[in-house]
């Protein structure tokens, strides 16, 4: 039996996600939204924990899981549902540690296979994903630095995207100076439209 902890933190996504998921050969699904993560890992935790990459706070339950992983040694493969055309999601899930890449456009035939292989210490990319998950791997700006710079293109102000991210000033400037300088950009619109062009932001 394959325990799989499926966390979403939309109710009616999380039921139906976990019906679909309940339904294959020997996998027990347990729940969680983004707050009940840890103690859902601790003692005997899962053997998958799963999330969708378009789920409200999704970067965050990334972000927790990563922080749970590295310190402590804690917690259990993490698979992701995704698209091709989220790039900055599937970067969060790839430096998160993510062993499993599955495709929301697939067919959900094998869906619970792929759940025992990667409880089984193996992984799993859907062909569909593998090129944008090589461009991410390659893609040179850290998560604050796309955070930063996905704010700046959204208009906000230096001012302004230190008061949403909790940050001064200068290290905002900072963050943008290192992603201009790492995207090969003259200021901060080249920069702003490199990473557009990209699919980064």
């Amino acid at each position: 039996m394959t325990t799989v902890l499926l966390v979403h933190n939309v109710p009616l996504w999380r039921a139906s996600l976990a019906s679909l998921l309940g339904a294959g050969q020997g996998i027990d699904v347990w729940t969680a939204d983004r707050g009940a993560i840890r103690s859902a890992v601790a003692g005997t935790g899962p053997d998958v924990l799963l999330t969708d990459l378009e789920c409200p706070d999704a970067l965050d339950i990334l972000e927790e899981v990563r922080s749970m992983a590295e310190p402590h040694g804690q917690g259990c493969p993490l698979a992701v549902l995704t698209r091709s055309d989220r790039p900055r999601g599937l970067r969060r899930a790839y430096e998160a540690g993510a062993r499993g890449y599955i495709d929301k456009y697939r067919p959900v035939d094998d869906l619970s296979e792929v759940m025992h292989k990667l409880a089984d210490g193996g992984r799993h990319i859907d062909e569909s994903l593998a090129f944008s998950l090589l461009q991410v791997a390659d893609m040179p700006l850290s998560p604050r630095e796309l955070s930063v710079l996905s704010l700046a293109e959204g208009g906000e102000t230096v001012s302004g995207i230190a008061g949403r991210l909790h940050l001064t000033p200068g290290t905002v400037r900072n963050y943008l100076a290192a992603a201009i300088r790492k995207s090969g950009a003259r200021n901060r619109l080249d920069a702003i439209r490199r990473a557009k062009e990209a699919g980064w932001i």
